[in-house]
């Protein structure tokens, strides 16, 4: 699959239309779908809006949306108006949405043809897509392996080259860590930067949307589309809010060495430095940076992430919609639909939300685990004083095996280096920095780039750069 930028000029030129790469994107997931089960459903019926496009192009060329035409995939907790929204999981098995997720809307405002919805942890608890209700998800570019998770289904559809773009969502390292794996780029956006109306909520102080893509400069026309104010989410920003930082020649990278030290594979680090070298050469400044409480991020996020969990799914009662068990009692019809209904992975978490919200216990975790968090914030304002960006691997590991992991702890620590961010609700990049073999496999791992609160352009711009001028 070409990139967005590639598809609009030749669209644009005629070379080729949108109703030709939809046909396309259709007959390869007829091949590749059942073995790869990226996509939970396929909206075949989008084939008339690829006419419209189509026809669009014809009449207006140039002077089209952004996104006219380009075929585009949404983790299946993002709604779409008429269409299932399981978020993975049976308790919302046949769950059909009654409107349009705010960034659903505007991927549509931008021309965008929505060819599916796709695989993912339940309600995103996980790091691989193996909790899906529905099967798991395969990585294609080593079908032994996960994609990462929660957005696991977003990523391979984007690595199985059926979609350009597609949406995940980002509590902790959702978006980035599949993109690590299935060597692409993945962006979690400043907090508030997109809306998250109409998702399906995980953590509401922690989830943001963002795209899985080819290139930086893809992820930037995805970003751009979605983002902005909403009257529906009181919690989104607007694009002006932070002061535009001048783009530079030269930037400073700060390296938390100290956060490296345990648990990353040895070829992860080597590639790692090796990319610290790479910006050397490029110009760019790297220097130490001491994070303490940063590299406590993993220990308050998994107080913080339950909590929230807790609170969200006790909508899922069994009585409003969803999965509905009968029972002889009210208290019987909820326990029997919730235990029915939700996965061993979203009892887990619901279970440890529970307790650290219990009178007894609030103030031992959670208050501590928030206090945490807005000491972390402190600390970040100060380091982002003396560098531009923080820089980590994106995951300690390349992709695993499917049922490798089940040390729970083990596959906790995969989002060591991701879950800092959306604690602090900063935004960060993952892109590709190269390959390591295992198996016979050339498998990527990726690189993640932090910028300060309203950094997502300068994110953009030097992932341009770094990234996507060396293509």
């Amino acid at each position: 699959m070409l990139t967005i930028t590639a598809l609009r000029k030749k669209f644009i030129t005629g070379e080729l239309t949108p109703t030709q790469v939809f046909e396309e994107t259709m007959e390869l997931l007829k091949i590749e779908n059942p073995e790869i089960n990226a996509f939970l459903e396929i909206y075949e019926d989008a084939a008339e809006e690829a006419k419209q496009a189509t026809l669009s192009y014809q009449k207006d060329g140039a002077n089209t949306p952004a996104l006219l035409g380009v075929p585009v995939a949404l983790k299946n907790n993002i709604l779409v108006k008429g269409r299932k929204a399981t978020a993975a999981s049976k308790i919302l098995e046949n769950y059909v949405a009654t409107y349009d997720a705010t960034v659903t809307l505007r991927l549509k405002a931008a021309g965008a043809v929505i060819v599916g919805s796709t695989n993912m942890d339940e309600f995103a608890h996980g790091s691989s897509t193996e909790n899906s209700a529905f099967g798991v998800t395969k990585n294609p570019l080593d079908t032994k392996r996960v994609p990462g998770g929660s957005s696991g289904g977003s990523a391979a559809a984007v690595a199985m080259g059926a979609v350009p773009a597609a949406l995940g969502t980002d509590t902790g390292g959702s978006i980035r860590q599949p993109a690590s794996f299935c060597g692409l780029v993945g962006f979690k956006p400043t907090y508030g930067a997109v809306s998250r109306f109409g998702l399906i909520a995980m953590g509401s102080s922690l989830d943001q949307a963002g795209p899985l893509t080819n290139t930086v400069a893809d992820a930037e026309i995805v970003h751009n589309v979605i983002a902005g104010l909403d009257k529906n989410d009181a919690t989104t920003i607007a694009s002006d809010t932070y002061p535009a930082l001048a783009e530079k020649t030269s930037y400073t990278f700060g390296v938390p060495k100290s956060f490296l030290a345990e648990g990353v594979d040895a070829d992860v680090l080597a590639a790692f430095n090796e990319h610290l070298e790479l910006l050397k050469d490029l110009g760019h400044k790297v220097v130490d940076v001491d994070l303490p409480l940063f590299e406590k991020g993993l220990a308050a996020y998994y107080v913080v992430m339950p909590a929230e969990v807790s609170s969200n799914l006790a909508r899922f009662d069994g009585i409003r919609y969803g999965l509905s068990v009968d029972g002889e009692n009210l208290l019987d019809v909820y326990q029997k639909s919730r235990a029915a209904g939700f996965g061993k992975e979203a009892k887990r978490r619901i279970l440890l939300g529970t307790y650290v919200l219990s009178s007894g216990y609030y103030d031992a975790y959670y208050g501590k685990a928030e206090l945490a968090r807005t000491k972390m914030r402190t600390e970040l304002e100060q380091t982002f004083k003396n560098v531009d960006f923080i820089i980590t691997p994106t995951t300690p590991t390349p992709a695993f095996k499917i049922g490798e992991k089940e040390d729970l702890l083990s596959m906790y620590r995969q989002d060591i280096f991701t879950v800092p961010v959306n604690l602090t609700g900063v935004p960060a990049i993952s892109f590709p920095m190269g390959r390591v073999e295992r198996e016979g496999k050339q498998l990527p791992i990726g690189v993640q780039y932090i910028a300060p609160h309203g950094g997502d352009a300068q994110l953009f711009a030097v992932g341009k750069k770094v990234y996507d001028e060396r293509l």
